[in-house]
């Protein structure tokens, strides 16, 4: 990594989409989506009261990387998931509610660890103004950015409930797309905490013994793709909302099945079905617990008639429409 420059984080651009006419009965986002193009502006203290003041709803913010997904050996592109998230969403029908963008979070110069932490202040910052953070991603190293940006509010009991073909727990030296949950799990412990982890999807045969150990030792509850339906995820997802106050709900992409998401870093053999997905962001939206919600892994790159961007975008929609 050079570390020789500032890194330039990006201000939101225009969001564009189809318009049908004047009049909110033809609102899509790109109508109700607010970008604030100077949050990256000033100075770091000074950008909480910028969130506050654009305040009109859920806060987009992308995490344009994929650096640890080149450290863990996948297929890089994941930074460009972001804008094409945004551009899928545009064209969407209004989902009955003000969205803030406050553009992205770019690593571009292998410093992964610097991106992760300007992240964390970004969630930090609108989770003050009594937003939702909604973080689009990036490689799933993004789910650490994410989560260092809650792990200070001492007031509430958070937990992490991922929709993921794989469980994140890997121990390397440096941080990559495979150890977020383990390095939260690790800062949580400093603090004499625990890691309030959920995993809904498993691919069994694609996470070692290793993993495995390390999730048994940490209490993870992990639900195998094989046995994964509406029932048992909604299920899975109502017992971690017992425990906590907040959600940190992710989702990984290669959960769902290659043929609906070809566009990720990993492609699922199996994967789990697309109305099991909406199941559990539902739930979550509906609980009134949910805290932060993160869309990982999308790359364009591979992706088809761009699928896997819709599929994201959607579940975005989803997600803030139950809010709104």
């Amino acid at each position: 990594m050079s570390g020789h420059r500032v890194p330039i984080d990006r201000a939101p651009t225009r969001w564009s989409g189809r318009d049908d006419g004047p009049g909110a009965e033809h609102a899509r986002w790109h109508h109700v989506v607010k970008p604030l193009p100077n949050y990256f502006s000033p100075p770091v203290d000074g950008r909480a009261e910028l969130v506050r003041e654009g305040f009109g709803g859920p806060a987009v913010v992308g995490f344009a990387s994929d650096e640890g997904v080149r450290r863990n050996a996948g297929r890089v592109g994941a930074a460009e998931g972001p804008t094409a998230i945004r551009a899928v969403l545009g064209g969407l029908a209004d989902p009955g509610t003000v969205v803030v963008d406050l553009g992205d979070v770019v690593v571009d110069d292998g410093d992964l660890e610097a991106g992760q932490a300007r992240l964390a202040t970004v969630v930090t910052d609108v989770l003050h103004a009594g937003a939702l953070p909604v973080v689009l991603g990036g490689g799933h190293a993004v789910a650490y950015g994410s989560g260092s940006g809650w792990v200070s509010r001492r007031d509430e009991t958070w937990g992490v409930l991922n929709l993921d073909a794989h469980l994140d727990l890997r121990k390397a030296e440096h941080a990559t797309s495979g150890t977020p949950f383990l390095q939260l799990a690790d800062d949580l412990a400093a603090q004499q905490r625990r890691l309030h982890y959920s995993v809904i999807g498993l691919s069994r045969p694609s996470n070692t013994r290793t993993l495995l150990d390390t999730a048994d030792r940490l209490g993870v509850a992990i639900l195998d793709d094989v046995d994964t339906d509406a029932s048992s995820a909604v299920a899975a997802a109502q017992a971690l909302l017992a425990k906590v106050d907040r959600v940190h709900l992710t989702l990984d992409l290669d959960v769902l099945p290659a043929s609906v998401a070809p566009g990720v870093s990993a492609p699922a053999a199996f994967g789990v079905p697309v109305a099991v997905v909406l199941a559990v962001l539902r739930t979550v939206a509906a609980s009134g617990k949910l805290g932060l919600f993160e869309v990982a892994e999308l790359n364009p790159r591979f992706d088809i008639d761009a699928r896997t961007a819709r599929t994201a975008a959607r579940c975005v929609d989803e997600v803030v429409r139950h809010l709104a």
